[in-house]
């Protein structure tokens, strides 16, 4: 590819793209969109848990949202974990700043991922569940080549985890992360596979799964109980939306984070960001700064409803919004920020879109939160645990306060989005406070800027990091721009000269995406996937 490079102070070389680079003459999209009539999936790598431990597998949570054109209605499935009941605020040893130690038996909850799979399959599924398990039991057991974007994660785990308990006998095999290209295989993993497809969800949760996930917790001083485990359920929700200039846009409901998306949404609906163009200082500005203003709602607001009131409807009202936005310097960043007074009413993650010939969608996404999540893993079962719970904070005053049996404060989120109130689009953008960043980002480059499904994806993405969190910690100094390659020069110096920090950062920052759209007039579906990972858009 031809590329343009620029020297920008004190942001080292940025490229510049046209449009004649692209064979497919859209200025900002690596790949052609992938067509197909039968089916689709979207999915960051095709092997998810077995070859992606890095970012989600058995040991975390899943959320998903599934469109049945058989009763056109969109649910909403939470199958996040809760807190073990032996687990309370004055057991923890706090870090410095007052959160919870990430990479601890402190930071563990029940595994929801699991019943996540069980619930959608009892809902939804056609085929025996054995039957599904089957391949990825097999593929675990023979082996798979890792490829080039999990095998960098797997070594910077690798360095971080090698002392972890259970962690070297899981994914160091030889004593080593295995190297890009080189197969790995994970025989007690395929045969904690076929102890579900043989006992189902009870397995996990009440049977020998279960056993040993106490043992290794009792073994390590974690809090987990096979009371805990058997206790889990996870929850059919109703999602929530708001619209943008036409469209609409669906995330679930707190506990996890995909309220503030639709806040920056409602918050940017106010601004001519068509014609303010994404090559201008203003739009990027802008976004950073309605970030900000919907993070510090997030910190402050969300959490498990069912141990805290969740003002969800005041802060989706638009007034509430234009309220909001009228706060925003379109000169000056700000470098702290209050929550608002809505209306009060009575992570690394992996992410996948499917579709199939019927018109069901599916939204998906599973985590382990950071990446190997708590970087303890059961060698007998071939998988690590998550460490969720280090969103939880430690005042107990807070909403989002550690409670034996309540779920944290969530990261991972998946979308949807339509017109005329139908969903037609699942798309995601995972990674950890990226996400709802991620997803305005897309529906932007969607709505404002008319890209298609690929091109909204690959397009130049900012992730703000520092504002305040659900933990307790507060944004005092603005926080920091992480802003990738590919804007006008003038961009990164009069981004600078308001007051923001920019940070050319590594491409991992900016999340992963994956989108499939399906035609309602042709029943065509169009996929799309993130250039910044492994994964891939296939159809049938």
């Amino acid at each position: 590819m031809n590329r343009c490079l620029v020297l920008v102070a004190l942001l080292g070389c940025v490229s510049v793209v046209s449009a004649a680079d692209r064979p497919v003459g859209r200025a900002l999209a690596t790949r052609s969109v992938v067509y197909t009539r039968h089916g689709m999936v979207a999915a960051a790598h095709p092997l998810l848990g077995f070859l992606e431990p890095t970012s989600c597998g058995l040991g975390g949570d899943l959320f998903a949202m599934v469109w049945d054109p058989r009763t056109a209605r969109l649910s909403g499935l939470n199958a996040s974990g809760r807190a073990p009941a032996a687990l309370t605020i004055d057991r923890v040893p706090a870090e410095e700043d007052g959160t919870i130690p990430v990479y601890s038996v402190y930071s563990w909850t029940v595994p929801g991922c699991a019943d996540g799979w069980f619930e959608l399959h009892r809902r939804y599924g056609k085929l025996p569940m054995a039957a599904i398990l089957a391949p990825a039991a097999r593929l675990a057991r023979e082996g798979a080549p890792v490829p080039a974007v999990i095998a960098d994660a797997w070594a910077a785990g690798a360095r971080r985890f090698a002392d972890s308990p259970g962690f070297a006998a899981v994914f160091m095999p030889g004593g080593r992360a295995p190297a890009e290209g080189e197969v790995f295989a994970n025989p007690a993993l395929a045969a904690t596979y076929e102890l579900l497809a043989e006992g189902g969800r009870a397995a996990f949760y009440e049977g020998e799964v279960a056993r040993r996930l106490v043992a290794f917790s009792d073994e390590v001083g974690g809090f987990l109980s096979l009371a805990d485990l058997a206790a889990h359920t996870s929850e059919w929700v109703e999602p929530i939306s708001t619209t943008y200039r036409g469209m609409t846009v669906w995330e679930l409901p707190p506990n996890p984070q995909g309220l503030a998306a639709l806040q920056m949404l409602n918050i940017l609906e106010g601004f001519d960001l068509a014609a303010m163009g994404r090559d201008s200082t203003d739009f990027w500005h802008l976004l950073v700064e309605a970030k900000k203003l919907a993070y510090e709602d997030r910190a402050r607001f969300y959490a498990d409803p069912a141990f805290a009131a969740v003002p969800v409807a005041g802060l989706l009202d638009k007034a509430y919004a234009a309220e909001r936005a009228a706060r925003i310097d379109m000169q000056r960043a700000a470098a702290s920020v209050a929550p608002g007074n809505p209306a009060v009413d009575g992570g690394d993650t992996t992410f996948l879109a499917t579709a199939d010939a019927d018109g069901m969608m599916v939204s998906l996404i599973q985590s382990n939160y950071t990446g190997f999540g708590s970087g303890h893993a059961v060698p007998s079962l071939g998988f690590g645990l998550q460490d969720r719970g280090a969103l939880f904070s430690l005042d107990p005053a807070h909403p989002n306060a550690l409670a034996p049996g309540k779920r944290p404060f969530h990261t991972i989120i998946p979308a949807f989005m339509g017109r005329g109130g139908v969903p037609d689009t699942a798309f995601g953008v995972m990674g950890g406070d990226m996400q709802p960043q991620g997803h305005v980002q897309i529906v932007v480059n969607l709505v404002d800027f008319g890209m298609n499904l690929q091109e909204a994806g690959d397009a130049p993405r900012f992730h703000h990091t520092g504002s305040s969190e659900p933990t307790g910690t507060v944004m005092t100094d603005g926080g920091v721009v992480h802003l990738e390659s590919g804007l006008p020069p003038e961009v990164y110096r009069d981004l600078a000269r308001r007051g923001h920090r920019i940070i050319a950062a590594n491409p991992a920052v900016f999340g992963g995406y994956q989108a499939i759209r399906r035609d309602a007039a042709t029943g065509v579906l169009a996929g799309a996937s993130e250039s910044r990972k492994d994964g891939m858009a296939a159809g049938y």
